[in-house]
């Protein structure tokens, strides 16, 4: 059965995470054959690139380590910006020498293996990544000992406001700035074009992010007509299952944590016989 996985371009080139851990990869045209009981064939196709904002006003804060009490990451492109902001005019060198390990005194928070990875690649200490969703790590940041200085919180332009509420609720500083936002990415439509009449209607689709879900479904909806019933529909976490069930599309799975091999089982569970 096919599997279309709606994501962000995966970054730095080479193979996706979800693509390289749950469906082994034929390096033929992003699609891909699981070496599993129901055989399913994945098709990997981006549907959302990124541009990045404000990057100077982000290096002065990094610069100000000891103006903030942590450091929050909730996406790896908020982890990039940092990547992005060290890449001009020696900062490499600066951050290295000195902010680094002045931020590695004070706790980083992250969601997800993903952006922890990203994170320890920098040179710091991430803790917090198994919480799987901003909402869990507002709970494990809002069980340790408050800060006396704001937390600083670099995220998108359509950050969700489960984490800020939380925190405020419970008195702890942070600071926010936007460091990205998404944008559709330019092949969205042809790729689904060509996906569809190559291959049909797929058994499932996975989608990634509320934006991905905005900029995809018409396609989908105009490609899959009636068959749209069909089709079981996972997302990645809950932010993403609010946002297709908001739409009207019935949620099949939600992955229990947002890790390739959570989407995999979820994915195999909905569509095997008789699941809902």
């Amino acid at each position: 059965m096919k599997v279309l996985l709606l994501k962000d371009a995966k970054e730095e080139g080479g193979q996706d995470p979800y693509v390289r851990a749950a469906w082994p990869t034929q390096n033929l045209f992003f699609r891909l054959q699981e070496l599993g009981l129901h055989g399913l064939e994945a098709t990997l196709i981006p549907v959302l690139s990124f541009e990045f904002l404000s990057l100077p006003t982000f290096w002065e804060k990094l610069s100000r380590p000891e103006g903030y009490g942590g450091l929050i990451f909730t996406s790896p492109r908020a982890v990039e910006a940092v990547e992005l902001s060290l890449e001009q005019d020696g900062k490499s060198e600066v951050w290295k020498k000195s902010l680094r390990e002045t931020w590695n005194t004070k706790p980083v928070y992250v969601v997800g293996n993903a952006t922890a990875s990203l994170v320890k690649k920098l040179g710091l200490e991430a803790e917090g990544e198994s919480s799987g969703n901003a909402e869990k790590l507002a709970e494990w940041i809002c069980s340790r000992e408050p800060p006396a200085l704001p937390l600083l919180f670099p995220c998108g332009a359509l950050k969700g406001e489960v984490l800020p509420q939380m925190l405020k609720d419970k008195g702890i500083p942070m600071e926010s700035i936007i460091v990205y936002r998404k944008i559709p990415h330019p092949g969205i439509q042809v790729t689904l074009d060509s996906y569809y009449s190559k291959q049909g209607i797929p058994a499932s689709i996975a989608f990634f992010s509320p934006s991905g879900l905005t900029y995809s479904l018409k396609h989908i909806r105009e490609l899959s007509g009636s068959s749209i019933e069909q089709i079981k529909f996972a997302a990645i976490g809950p932010t993403t299952a609010r946002a297709l069930a908001a739409q009207g599309l019935p949620v099949s799975c939600t992955a229990e944590s947002p890790t390739p091999q959570a989407l995999a089982a979820g994915i195999r569970t909905a569509l095997q016989p008789h699941s809902s």
